[in-house]
């Protein structure tokens, strides 16, 4: 018998439906926190497919708030390639391009690397501006990490050594998938998925269309 799914698992009819969805998500956790002791939302997101969809929906998912409130977002990468901002391969430079333009966000506010060091002084660098971005707290905690899954099952540039098998959600492993280890130790862990990727669950999940 198949292990209990990790977390929340929504499936929906369409790609555009499960982006709409995220971006709704997004707005009320912003909202949520912007109204909670710290005042503050802090969004982690990676790259990929996820650029798109969110430059698609979050616009105008967010659009209801306060324009002041974008200036108390903390937007971080979860992933980031080691390129100029330029590059087509910069997760940065895709948001800034198709997302970021159009929320006014401060620059002040959004965490990049500097590509312009060598990798080991990048990572170091990037730690440095997320322990002055989250003072006080012991380790940086985001308000809501958006996580993609790739073809192979690889999260947050975690790479597995061997092919999928379609086994991610099934079953507890001795050598589970990167995307099979995220458990949170506080929060909760929600996946969006559409049937397509989907199709071959066995385990319980909700169906969702906003049709």
């Amino acid at each position: 018998m198949a292990a209990s799914a990790p977390g929340l698992i929504s499936v929906f009819s369409s790609p555009q439906e499960l982006g709409a969805s995220l971006a709704q998500l997004v707005a009320q956790r912003a909202a949520c926190c912007l109204a909670g002791a710290r005042a503050r939302f802090a969004l982690g997101l990676s790259g990929g497919s996820l650029v798109s969809m969110l430059a698609r929906e979050l616009p105008a998912a967010a659009a209801p708030a306060d324009p002041a409130s974008l200036a108390r977002w903390t937007v971080g990468f979860c992933d980031e390639r080691l390129v100029p901002f330029e590059h087509a391969e910069s997760t940065y430079g895709l948001y800034r391009t198709h997302l970021l333009s159009r929320l006014p966000i401060p620059d002040s506010q959004v965490i990049t690397i500097n590509p312009q060091l060598p990798v080991e002084e990048a990572a170091e660098d990037y730690a440095k501006k997320l322990r002055q971005a989250f003072q006080g707290d012991p380790i940086p905690v985001f308000d809501l990490l958006i996580l993609g899954v790739g073809p192979d099952g690889h999260t947050c540039s975690l790479f597995p050594d061997h092919p999928l098998l379609q086994r991610i959600l099934e079953a507890k492993e001795e050598n589970p998938l990167p995307a099979a280890l995220v458990q949170p130790h506080t929060g909760k862990l929600c996946w969006f998925l559409d049937e397509a990727a989907a199709r071959l669950l066995t385990v319980p999940f909700e169906k969702h269309s906003t049709l």
